[in-house]
This record gives C-alpha cells, structure tokens and sequence, in this order.
C-alpha cells in the first residue's frame, strides 16, 4: 500500500530555521523530521512512499533520492506553486490508484498507522481521520465523532467557548482515490477546511480513529525544543541515532569528550563532535555532526546542528543554533534564542530573549542584542585585523575555499607574470592552506617561488632579494594553535599597507579575479640557497672575531618553529657552545606556544648551565624573549632597555624609532647621548617602513620585536641574538648587569568598552577635554602630564579603547588610569542613555 509524504510547507513559524531549508528536513535528534516519518511507514509496512515537495524540494530530493538507502520506494510529485494539502496530493494523482495513506513531513509521531488503516477496513469507510486527544486544542482543527466513529462536525482554530471535544486532526489520513472527485484543480484545496465538510455533506463515509502514542505538530520554535525534550525523555519512540552510553546519552561515531567535561543528559552527541576540557552539557543537549564545543562552555536545553563551533566558555540556554554557525568565546544565549544557518556571534556578545538572528548574519563582539536581526546583515568591519594579517580559526574561518579566493584577490594587484614568494610554518593547517593560496596565484598568471616551511624573516629576505613583487605566509597563530594566520607582503618584504588591504577587500567582495588563460597559468618554483644568503648578510654585518673569542655559552629555546631551520647555520658561524630545547620543527607546534612556560623552563637551564644568555624564539622567528646571566626572565619592557644601551654604548649617534607608547626613560636615555628619537605608530608595520626609508638606523618594539635596519628592515630574532652578542662582546656588558642598570618605569594599559559607533566621539571629546595641551597625534591621542603622560586609541578590530598611562610611581599611574577610564566612560554613558548603545550587524 502506498503512503503521501506531505514535504511542501514552508514553515514560516520556524523561521530563521527554514529560511533557507524546507521544514521537514529540520533535524530532530539528528535526523530530519521527515526521515523519523520515513523510518515510521516502513515500520508499518508502507514501503511504497510518494513525496510531494514544491519549497526547497531539491534539499528534499538529494537528501532522500529512491529510498532505497532507508528500506522503501520514494517517488516524487513537485508543486510548481501552492496547491494546499489537498491540492498537493491531487497533484500525485497518477501513482495513487488504490487506497493510500496521507501523512505530514514535519510531525514527530509514533502513532500506530496499521491500526488507522485496520478502522478504516472495518468500517468501510472512504476516508478515515486519526485523532488524537490533546490537552490544548486550540491551535488545532478538533473534531467531533458520534460513538460509532463517525465524524460529525469539524471545528477549525476554535476558541476556548466552542471546545466541545479535544480530539484533534493528526494530518494523518487513510484515502480511497475516489476522495479525488472532491478536490477541486487548478487552485489551492485543503483537506480539512475544503474537502472532508464536502464529504460529510455528501453523506459520504468519513470516520475518525482516536489513537494512542505521541504526536506533536511541530509548528513554532518551542515547539520544536518541546518535541526534543519530549523524545529525549522516551514519550515519542523514535530512533536516536548513536551508541547508548548510557540511560538517556547517546554518542555518535567519533565523539572526542575530554575527562573534564560534564555530560548530565539526557543529550544526543551527533558523529565527531569534540567537547574541550570543563565544559558541562546539561540536560536536554542536542550536538549535531561536527559540532565543536569549547573549554568551559556551558549548554542547557539547547539543540545546536551541524558543523557549528561553540567557543570557550560560551553560554547556551534554551537556544537553537543553527548549521554552521560560529560562536566565539564568552559569547551568551538566552532563554528562546534561534540563529540561523552560517551566523556569527563576536565574543561576549549577549543575545537576549527570544531574539531571532537569520542566516548568515553578524553580531559583532561585545553587541548587546535586544531585538531580532532580520533583514540587515554586515559582514566583518574588515578582513585584515590590526597587524595588517588575515586571521581566524584554520578551516572554519579560513577555509581552503576562502584562501583560493583570497590569494586570487592579491593577484589582481599586480601585474600579470608577477613573482610571488610563500612560505609557511610547519603546521598541518598552514600547509593545505598555503597550497590553496599558491593555486589561485597561479590561476592568475603570477608564478610562485615557494620556500615551503622557513621562517618570516628569511621570508621577507627572500623577497627583498629576488625578483619578487611581494609575498605571502601562513603560520599558526602564537595565541591559539587553532588559529591561522595569513600575511601579505610588499616587495620590500614587508606587510602590505593599509591602501593595499582595502584594494584587496574590494576585489574579493566583488570577486573581480583575473582569470588566466591555460598557457598564462603561473609557475611553481622552489628558489636555490636563499637560506645561505640570509645566514652570510647576519654574519657579515658584525665583527665575528671578539664574538668567537668570547665564547659565548647560550641556551636557546625553538618553539618548534621554523628558526631551527635557521639558527644552528647562524650560531655555528659564532663558534658559540649553544644548548638547544624544542630544536626541531615538528608538528608538535600545534600544541601551542607558551611563552611563560618556555622562558622559565630556559631560566633553569641558564642556571644550572651557567650560560650567558638565554633566549626563546617565537615559532615565526621574529620576536625574541630574553633570559640574563642570573637565569632571570627579562620583560620586553627590560629586554628593550638592555638592548637600546647596547645601542647607544656601540654606536655614533645613532637614529632610534619608538612606538609612541614607550617609556619617557627611553626618549630620555636617547637624548642624553645625542641620539635622534622618531616616534612611530602603534604597528609593527609602521616601525618596518620607518626602518625600510632609511630614517632610523634600530627600532624598538614593545613585544620582544628589534630592527637593525643595516641586516633587514624587519623583526628578526636571529639577527637581534647577533647583534646582542656582538655589542655584549665588544662592551664587556652582560645582560644582567644591563638590567640592573635600566630605569624604573611605571606604565598601566587598560581597555575600556566602547561601542563602534561611539569611538569617534569619545578621540573628539578626549581631545576637546585637554584643549590647549600639546598633544601627540601620532597614533590615537598622547597628552604629556606632569611626570608621565596618557594615550588613548581606539581598537581598530573590537569595540574597545585602549588607555595607556606612564606616571611616576606604580600607585601614581594606576590612580590616573582609573581617572581617565572613568573619564571615557563618561563620555561614552550619555551616549548610551540615548539608546544607541551596543553594535550589531
């Protein structure tokens, strides 16, 4: 006997849900809604099933095919525009010859449909309605049956005074064809308001069956976390795909839990999901396949579908997330909260109540969200992050897909024929993906010089010496070994300006590719004894004979990075007796770099070995943390001091660049010996070009990052444990004793909240409020105060303003940054009275 699928609805209750899928594909325990209908009818002998489909029907279609792989026949009837559910099923009119049963695609039911059709044999009927009785039957068509079964009237949508039963329509019908006599064509035709009142005023045999078991018309949002509650507590039989951990849990095929997590169930845990340490899913959890779960997350009562990531210690309660979906950490849902497929919650972004995001949406970090997202939506403010790089989560933010694209972009601003250096750390995720860039280079007539796996500043080496018009390279970020990022390079070898990433943003968001021809696509090369060359400009730029004679004993920490590739061909030119930790680079990189822990691991080996120096390199080889002679850690703040004396003690008169949120002991230090002081921005690419135009001759960073511009206009560790050893030999100073001899600096950095659209407001009131004083614009706004001064800048990638204080005690400088946070917030609170707090997209 053969069985209607009804698969046509749109579900615009559901929405965001089904905004972009039909309702019956909607998962329920992991499995779409109409597959638990699917698994029902076979169950019950109905192997013969017609599908009629008419919104998204394709999505119905590739998903199910034939039937074949679920035990029946599926066939399909296609609805060009809305026929109702009569009209539907009239429109499969040609494979229903004999007796069928009607069923909806979005219901989850375990009724007894061999009981339906066995009343509807015994009482010769020519349709038969099953019924069941609901404790609310107001968002219902109830129907009244005599004893005997026979249906009496029908009642649709009653109210409260007109409830004269509380058996309802099911949806669920058994069909003699000759019910087609009675369904109007060529329009819209519904069973229970149009066709079965023609049968009863016909006089025709029309009956209703009152069946037992669980049914629930999945029709709104609770209702759809209702039906999961409902079949994780066992009142709807169906079948929850995975293996039965215990009462209540079931775990897909290749779930990874960490032994911290808490799993309380009941909870469904779909194929490969992953739940990091000190997460707790509570009960009434639904993960679907690929679902990522952060460390410290929390989930109640809550269904997220596939391939989604939930972020450290994100909060979900109540909630539904929809596919592919992005949630990053400290992010929080309340009580009613739905997301749409491919959304994209910042970090501690708050979602209130009942708030409805639909696909492919934005909140940006920090938003406070009160009402629902409907039509608006805007992308990231933008694609390159404050270090000039593209960065995010490798093969979730940055997929191979968007690499391709991306390099496709970087193509179209050079000129065809163009040399492009790459390279990469040794990452798994920085390999796939620097192949994925060198292909779409090549697809746009650029040839690439690949290096493979080396370190940034024989990255940017390579491309200052070679023919190459710029460069790219992809490495793991320092921060979070599931991260990536990606640099693009001038071709001065450094990272590209600002000018340059918005040319690229605009032609990746108009996919405005050049597309070369098959004998126009670029080369691949891998470029001979770039290595070498490197090693030999370090080397040659410091005097090698006190270096040797001093015999310099160094513990150097690698990181697993790529300046093991480097290092020991630059250390074996100083005849230096050099221990070496975490020399080889290796995928254990991806286990993360950990400055702290790897600095105090050196300063027990400086100590025990009695070394002169020692240091860790970062993975990327371009910034350095320093240990001294006494096994103490140096702070960048005290590496920079050590080394700008160096500096100043082997140099004539020397040109040194700062950020403009260095010491006032450092601008003071430099002016004492004649010495000239440029002030630069806050980036690193800003002191890279100051040392590229020849205007300084060494720039400080503030993060272990040093330029001797002389060598190469960049950060460079290996360059920077030269020269500290050739100054330290031509000196007679050792690190400890230039620690020593640093001054006394008492700097506060603090972050205050700001909302996107408040920043501007906020650098105008900051400088209305010190009007006459004599600011510093280099980068944000610098004012000098007595014994120190104030800067504030805006965060270009998160709703923040930074503060940076300098006064002339610890106690001094943090009484003036709580002075002056509280002044930007005063700023920022009348503003936000106005109701324009919080940024959403």
């Amino acid at each position: 006997m053969k069985a209607v699928i009804m698969a046509g609805g749109e579900g615009t209750r559901l929405r965001p849900l089904t905004s972009n899928q039909p309702k019956p594909m909607i998962p329920i325990a992991n499995r779409p809604m109409m597959e638990h209908v699917v698994h029902l009818l076979a169950a019950n002998g109905f192997d013969d099933i017609v599908v009629t489909v008419a919104f998204l029907a394709d999505a119905v279609r590739n998903y199910f095919g034939d039937g074949r792989e679920f035990g029946v026949k599926m066939s399909y009837a296609t609805e060009e525009s809305p026929l109702g559910t009569a009209g539907s099923v009239l429109n499969a009119r040609d494979q229903l010859t004999e007796r069928f049963l009607v069923i909806s695609g979005d219901v989850v039911t375990d009724i007894d449909l061999s009981s339906v059709l066995a009343f509807h044999d015994a009482n010769d009927a020519m349709a038969t309605i099953a019924l069941k009785a609901m404790e609310n039957p107001l968002e219902f068509g109830i129907v009244i049956t005599r004893p005997d079964g026979s249906i009496e009237r029908f009642l649709e949508k009653p109210t409260w005074g007109q409830v004269f039963s509380d058996t309802v329509n099911t949806g669920v019908y058994v069909l003699e064809p000759e019910v087609f006599d009675f369904i109007p064509a060529g329009r819209p035709v519904d069973f229970s308001s149009e066709v079965f009142p023609a049968l009863l005023d016909a006089g025709k045999r029309l009956f209703g069956c009152v069946v037992e078991g669980y049914w629930e018309d999945v029709g709104t949002l609770g209702a759809y976390l209702a039906a999961h509650t409902d079949v994780l507590d066992s009142k709807a039989e169906v079948d929850i795909p995975g293996f039965r951990l215990r009462p209540g849990v079931w775990l897909g095929e290749g779930v990874e839990v960490d032994p911290s997590a808490v799993i309380e169930g009941p909870a469904v845990i779909g194929d490969y999901a992953r739940i990091g340490a000190g997460a707790r899913l509570g009960p009434y959890s639904v993960l679907g396949a690929n679902v990522r779960v952060g460390p410290e997350a929390t989930l109640e009562r809550s269904v997220v579908h596939d391939n989604c990531l939930v972020g450290p210690a994100v909060s979900l309660r109540g909630c539904v997330i929809g596919r592919s979906s992005d949630l990053r950490r400290g992010a929080r849902c309340e009580e009613g909260v739905v997301l749409g497929d491919r959304c994209r919650v910042g970090a501690d972004a708050l979602l209130s109540e009942g708030v409805k995001v639909y696909p492919s949406k934005t909140v940006e970090r920090g938003a406070v969200v009160n009402s629902s997202i409907i039509w608006e939506t805007r992308a990231a403010r933008n694609l390159f992050g404050m270090g000039g790089s593209v960065s995010g989560l490798a093969n979730v933010d940055i997929s191979p897909e968007l690499a391709v694209r991306l390099s496709m972009a970087y193509a179209a601003t050079l000129p065809k024929g163009s040399h492009v250096v790459t390279s990469r750390d040794t990452s798994r995720a920085a390999r796939v993906l620097k192949r994925a860039i060198m292909v779409g280079l090549n697809c746009s007539g650029v040839d690439v010089d690949d290096l493979e796996a080396t370190s940034m500043p024989v990255t940017r080496f390579a491309i200052r010496t070679t023919r190459a018009q710029g460069g790219v390279s992809v490495r793991l970020a320092h921060e979070d070994a599931q991260s990536v990022v990606i640099r693009f390079l001038d071709p001065d070898g450094l990272d590209i300006d600002e000018s340059a990433q918005r040319k690229i943003e605009r032609l990746l968001s108009r996919e405005d590719f050049r597309r070369a021809l098959a004998g126009e696509i670029g080369d691949l090369e891998f470029p001979a004894r770039v290595l070498e060359r490197y090693v030999a400009t370090i080397t040659s730029a410091v005097d090698l004979a006190p270096v040797r004679s001093a015999r310099f004993k160094l513990v150097v920490d690698y990181a697993y990075g790529t300046s093991s590739f480097v290092m020991p061909n630059v250390l074996a030119k100083l005849t230096a007796d050099v221990l070496a930790v975490n020399p080889y680079a290796a995928t254990a990189q991806a286990m993360g770099f950990d400055r702290g822990v790897q600095t105090e691991r050196v300063s027990e080996l400086v100590r025990s070995s009695g070394a002169h120096v020692g240091a860790v390199i970062e993975p990327g080889g371009e910034t350095v943390a320093l240990v001294d002679d006494l096994g103490r850690v140096l702070s960048d703040r005290a590496a920079a001091f050590a080394m700008l004396q160096l500096v100043l003690a082997t140099s004539d008169s020397p040109r040194i660049a700062f950020p403009v949120s260095a010491p006032a002991a450092a601008a003071a230090m430099c002016e004492a010996v004649g010495a000239k002081v440029v002030w630069a921005k806050m980036s690193t690419s800003h002191l890279m070009e100051l040392a590229t135009s020849g205007e300084v001759d060494f720039a400080v960073g503030l993060d272990g990052g040093f330029i001797f511009a002389d060598v190469l206009p960049a950060y460079d560790a290996a360059t920077t444990l030269v020269k500290l050893l050739s100054m330290s030999a031509e000196t007679g100073l050792r690190l400890s004793k230039l620690a020593d001899m640093a001054p006394e600096t008492h700097l506060v950095h603090r972050r205050v909240g700001t909302p996107w659209e408040a920043k501007g407001l906020v650098m105008r009131s900051v400088v209305e409020l010190v009007h006459g004083a004599e600011l510093i614009l280099i980068d944000g706004v610098k004012i000098p105060l007595d014994g120190g001064w104030v800067l504030v800048m805006p965060d270009p990638d998160d709703p923040y303003t930074h503060l940076w204080v300098e006064a002339a005690t610890a106690e001094a400088a943090a009484a003036r940054a709580v002075e002056w946070a509280s002044r930007i917030e005063g700023i920022i609170s009348p503003w936000a009275s106005g109701g324009r707090a919080g940024a959403l997209s």
